[in-house]
């Protein structure tokens, strides 16, 4: 292969293969945003930092939601960053989550099978849909830290405590467990969580589950 051509063909594979290490920067928005509860359901929140094209923080956001699933946080989070972005003129936003189950229903990868989910689901695609370019894409929890602690600041001051002293809330995605408040009977709370099998692996439809706890699968 000649030199022109191999230089050609690297730069084609680069580009299909990584496309997430291109440096476009200009004109894009970034917000990191996250949502949790306190049991599932239970005292949610939301959280959400947004830095403009020059790297410098454009907003934060957050808003204590009552008793609600952890999905619906999450969701609601991203719902908050597209309407600032919509009111604000913002043509390009990308959004960074470390919920991977929202993420991968806006890029169409996985379906929307909670119908408490899907009408935030359209709604979060119709406003996404009037932005010039959007984006999406998952972190570790550790790459959202800022969002997350605004997000378990805002349960906190709707539970009515002081702030720092809760619990973390329980993310759709990363092993939050053992941030939950502890029940107050010595007994362990059941909660039911429904999920599909596919290659042998269940996937929980809605909602997450600690590492290492033990599980009952029943068939119906």
């Amino acid at each position: 292969m000649a030199t022109g051509d191999l230089r050609r063909y690297t730069s084609a594979v680069s580009q299909s293969l990584f496309p997430d290490l291109k440096s476009d920067t200009a004109g894009w928005y970034v917000a990191h945003c996250d949502g949790g509860s306190r049991g599932n359901p239970g005292p949610a929140g939301y959280g959400a930092v947004i830095e403009g094209p020059d790297g410098q923080i454009a907003a934060r956001l957050s808003e204590y939601l009552g008793r609600q699933t952890n999905n619906y946080a999450e969701y609601s989070g991203l719902l908050a960053v597209l309407d600032w972005a919509l009111t604000h003129d913002v043509r390009q936003l990308r959004v960074i989550s470390d919920s991977q189950l929202m993420v991968k229903q806006m890029k169409g990868q996985y379906k929307v099978a909670s119908p408490g989910l899907r009408p935030l689901w359209e709604e979060a695609r119709r406003r996404s849909s009037r932005l010039d370019r959007f984006e999406m894409r998952h972190t570790l929890r550790g790459g959202n830290a800022e969002a997350d602690r605004l997000a378990n600041e805002a349960m906190d001051k709707g539970m009515g405590k002081k702030q720092g002293s809760g619990s973390r809330g329980q993310g759709a995605d990363e092993n939050r467990g053992a941030g939950r408040d502890a029940p107050t009977a010595s007994k362990p709370t059941r909660e039911v969580y429904e999920g599909l099998v596919k290659n042998g692996v269940v996937h929980l439809i809605e909602g997450e589950l600690p590492e290492g706890i033990l599980v009952k699968v029943i068939r119906e």
